[in-house]
């Protein structure tokens, strides 16, 4: 089975609220919410990997030293396993901004659940719960 290695970040305000994305039409898992991130490229870092997802997707500019590892997922998929690593951040430059037509929300770590999420985000939630 194909091993996919994403990269994932909660980006939590001075607020302590959380920031997820909703996948948009056209993309597997359309519709779930999930915590910004992706794909790293071939021979990129998860730290790169993130900070470019994040300008990318959000329109913001994070700094490695301010992307701290907090947990990972990993989940057996039909077709895939995908290991993703969790940062926390909570310093960027901008404002995060819809760049590609997903909706976006800040919410509290306890109320994530009442967002639907792909499987693999499911177990990240305690951690953010217990931090935040």
């Amino acid at each position: 089975m194909k091993l996919t290695l994403v990269v994932a970040c909660a980006l939590v305000d001075t607020d302590n609220r959380v920031l997820i994305a909703q996948r948009p039409e056209g993309k597997a898992l359309a519709g779930l919410w999930e915590f910004p991130g992706g794909k790293l490229d071939p021979g990129e870092r998860p730290e790169q990997a993130l900070i470019r997802e994040l300008h990318e997707e959000l329109g913001i500019t994070v700094r490695e030293a301010c992307l701290a590892p907090l947990t990972f997922a990993s989940h057996g998929y039909d077709d895939f396993h995908l290991l993703m690593p969790l940062y926390i951040c909570r310093r960027w430059e901008g404002t995060p901004a819809a760049r590609e037509g997903q909706n976006l929300a800040w919410v509290r770590a306890n109320k994530l659940r009442d967002y639907p999420m792909p499987p693999a985000d499911l177990p990240l939630i305690p951690h953010l719960i217990d931090l935040l």
